[in-house]
């Protein structure tokens, strides 16, 4: 059995343990697909790609992990990402769940506030090839209004709420995935729906444990806003 069936059948096995929590059976097989087609260890430091294909998070340095690759595949799922749908990525990190989300939408935009991890998602995104990615530097509370609205919208990164200018930017008919809760602590993975009327609907999915979101924004501690 090699790295990446392995890899798949721990996926699977998290979907079946987690089924009472999040109601869904099985993974879209566009999405599944999509998972097989991206090689993972390609997207982290050579000293952790030994554990490129463990169902869990790695280190990719400066504080961040790479996720789950279950929580990657189930977050994918949620958007119900099409051929032709663009999508925003808060928080670029290893730039794999740009990847994956990549082959599933015409356009990914990726923001990133970490000026290194932005290089290096800019410079693996070219070298491998994935020509439908977009990805800057900048503060993810604030999304990427430029290209707004989105179909989709996923965050890699724990915030006490859903920041407003993500909602903002979401199409009517669009879904936002998030992780909920305070940094380093238990959270909550949540599927934002957003009306034709404008108005929203919020899901829990899953508990999970995300890096918290960082940045010159409402959310952030006083001593990084400056402040006493």
């Amino acid at each position: 059995m090699n790295d990446m069936t392995r890899m798949m059948l721990d996926i699977d096995a998290e979907m079946k343990l987690t089924r009472p929590y999040t109601g869904m059976e099985a993974l879209a097989p566009r999405v599944i697909q999509a998972i097989r087609q991206v090689p993972r260890d390609q997207f982290l430091p050579e000293e952790t790609r030994a554990y490129a294909f463990y169902d869990g998070p790695v280190p990719i340095g400066f504080g961040q992990t790479i996720s789950q690759p279950f929580i990657v595949a189930l977050m994918t799922d949620l958007l119900q990402p099409e051929p032709e749908h663009s999508v925003l990525e808060i928080g670029t990190g290893s730039c794999y769940q740009a990847a994956v989300l990549s082959l599933l939408v015409r356009q990914v935009y990726s923001v990133e506030i970490i000026p290194e991890l932005a290089r290096q998602a800019r410079e693996r995104l070219d070298g491998l090839g994935y020509r439908n990615v977009s990805a800057c530097l900048g503060d993810g509370y604030y999304g990427w209004p430029e290209h707004a609205p989105y179909d989709g919208i996923i965050v890699t990164a724990a915030a006490p709420e859903v920041p407003e200018p993500l909602l903002e930017q979401l199409k009517p008919g669009g879904r936002l995935v998030i992780p909920i809760g305070p940094p380093y602590q238990y959270q909550e993975l949540r599927l934002i729906e957003k009306a034709e009327d404008g108005s929203y609907a919020s899901r829990k999915i899953l508990g999970v444990a995300f890096v918290p979101l960082t940045g010159q924004h409402p959310f952030a501690k006083p001593e990084t806003l400056g402040g006493p």
